[in-house]
């Protein structure tokens, strides 16, 4: 049975609300469209979508909403997937057209089911927002797709901005954090393959407080640098509900913001977002286009880079 100890104040939200959030709402409703950041409440849905400080950032969710994996710190429902909606790709990119997103997430449940791992869909989708608009900047947060190298290739060759897929925890705790068909080290194989075969940028999230010690967080950012990842992101996992995996600890900001140094100035990463109610794509596009200029690289060098990846 959970503790469902109390939440520190820092943990404190505020509910999402303003203009753009409810113009953006009604034109996801419009295309029958989901997304990540509904879905699961997050925190940060009104800073993300109205990109008050840089690029409007919004996370479609690709391929349904039930999943082939129980993962058992996600909320998503497991089993009894529907098949494909060939309309999706278009309906997403006529969103994101709609909405003018500068930067958007692409992300998906698992689809074990599909002989492809869903990857044809995903690279649809890229395809589609691009074809609408070329400026665009997309990020995928891919499944591993049981470590299928054909189908990661062609993610790549749809010609991302930013390629993500998270190791969620240190290695230890893979299971029971993750499913069983998740491991750390296939994980690893997939952002390094990324980073092999493209000059796309890569990207994973860890979750804090599961229990992690911290020398496995830090061997857990050394490993992810040396496969070639170029931006972390690390937030408080948070219990979905009281049949999810307990709260070890409620991790102190400052212990985020020591993260995120170490991860900067110490070990070489793009950037690192993190801090207690950071997730994988929060503020993203805004993230990423500051760290872009840092890095003496304009965005637009980033779209050339993801264009040469693809062939063009």
């Amino acid at each position: 049975m959970s503790s469902r100890r109390r939440k520190p104040d820092w943990l404190k939200m505020q509910p999402p609300a303003g203009q753009r959030f409810t113009e953006i709402k009604s034109t996801l409703r419009e295309h029958d469209l989901h997304t990540v950041c509904e879905e699961a409440n997050c925190p940060n849905l009104g800073d993300c979508w109205s990109g008050r400080d840089g690029p409007g950032t919004a996370t479609f969710m690709l391929m349904g909403d039930r999943c082939s994996r129980g993962c058992n710190f996600c909320d998503v429902a497991t089993g009894g997937m529907e098949p494909l909606d060939p309309d999706e790709p278009a309906n997403v990119a006529d969103a994101v057209a709609e909405i003018g997103l500068d930067y958007v997430v692409l992300t998906s449940v698992d689809r074990d089911d599909l002989a492809d791992g869903g990857s044809a869909h995903f690279a649809e989708t890229i395809r589609e927002i691009k074809r609408r608009d070329a400026d665009t900047l997309v990020e995928v947060l891919i499944p591993d797709f049981g470590g299928d190298e054909a189908a990661v290739r062609r993610i790549i060759d749809a010609g991302p901005d930013v390629i993500a897929h998270n190791v969620e925890t240190v290695d230890r705790l893979q299971w029971p954090v993750r499913d069983r068909r998740a491991t750390y080290e296939q994980t690893l194989d997939v952002l390094e393959q990324v980073d092999r075969e493209s000059d796309i940028r890569t990207k994973t999230s860890i979750m804090l407080g599961l229990g992690e010690y911290d020398h496995e967080v830090y061997q857990t950012l050394r490993d992810l640098r040396e496969v070639g990842v170029d931006i972390v992101t690390l937030g408080q996992y948070l219990q979905p509900s009281a049949s999810h995996l307990d709260v070890t600890e409620y991790v102190h900001p400052d212990v985020f913001d020591t993260w995120r140094c170490v991860a900067e100035e110490e070990l070489g990463f793009l950037y690192c977002a993190s801090g207690p109610m950071v997730r994988s794509s929060y503020k993203a596009g805004e993230f990423f286009v500051e760290a872009l200029l840092r890095d003496g690289e304009s965005p637009e060098q980033a779209r050339t880079m993801a264009r040469a990846a693809d062939g063009d």
